[in-house]
């Protein structure tokens, strides 16, 4: 008979599983970190990445996307994504929830990228909620960013303007730690995940590098 796993031991192999997946030095949640697989990693290993990715996504169960999302933020930024890649609306919720108390998390960028990907008014309006928050807070530079990349992708997407207040000249973006930034480059950014993303589920990751190559050459250039 086989024994029941204890709670910690089940998490244990979990976060080995889906967390600490990778080769060498470079295990998947470093490779999120930051979305830094966009420009890093060739087009062979980018490739073989999101299938990964995209694989795990459909495989997971909702109950082990809960118990990583109950650990520390390696594996809640890698739960995140998965719940992003299958697009689990079920998750908005608590995703939200955790979005709005992540402060200094690094698995806030994941969480942003989750509720860009389930594209709904709702989802617009947690990350308009976090704005109003943390923009409010100066000392709490941390994500705005990612939410404000996020919320501009919804609108594009919609057809909707809900970034506009925050944009306006004098208002909480020109205040904000962040003004030097171009809102504009952090929609661009969130457009290039998401279509990684929609480009893995459906099976067409090697179609999705010439735009990799064109978003990489804004960049650069």
């Amino acid at each position: 008979m086989r024994l029941p796993l204890s709670p910690d031991l089940r998490q244990m192999l979990l976060a080995r599983r889906y967390v600490a997946k990778g080769r060498g030095p470079v295990r998947r949640y470093l490779t999120l970190l930051s979305s830094g697989f966009i420009g890093l990693l060739s087009d062979r290993q980018v490739v073989r990445f999101g299938r990964s990715l995209a694989r795990d996504a459909r495989r997971i169960t909702d109950h082990d996307l809960k118990l990583l999302l109950d650990l520390e933020w390696r594996s809640g930024l890698t739960a995140a994504w998965l719940i992003g890649m299958d697009r689990r609306i079920r998750f908005r919720d608590q995703l939200g929830g955790m979005l709005m108390e992540s402060q200094g998390s690094y698995a806030a960028d994941g969480y942003c990228f989750a509720l860009a990907r389930f594209g709904e008014d709702e989802d617009a309006a947690i990350l308009s909620a976090y704005l109003d928050r943390y923009f409010a807070r100066p000392d709490h530079d941390h994500h705005q960013t990612d939410a404000m990349g996020a919320l501009l992708h919804l609108d594009d997407q919609r057809g909707t303007d809900h970034a506009a207040r925050f944009l306006v000249p004098d208002g909480p973006w020109a205040r904000s730690p962040m003004r030097d930034g171009d809102p504009a480059e952090q929609k661009l950014y969130m457009d290039e995940l998401c279509a990684f993303a929609d480009a893995c589920v459906s099976g067409r990751t090697k179609q999705w590098l010439p735009r990799r190559r064109r978003f990489m050459d804004h960049v650069r250039g």
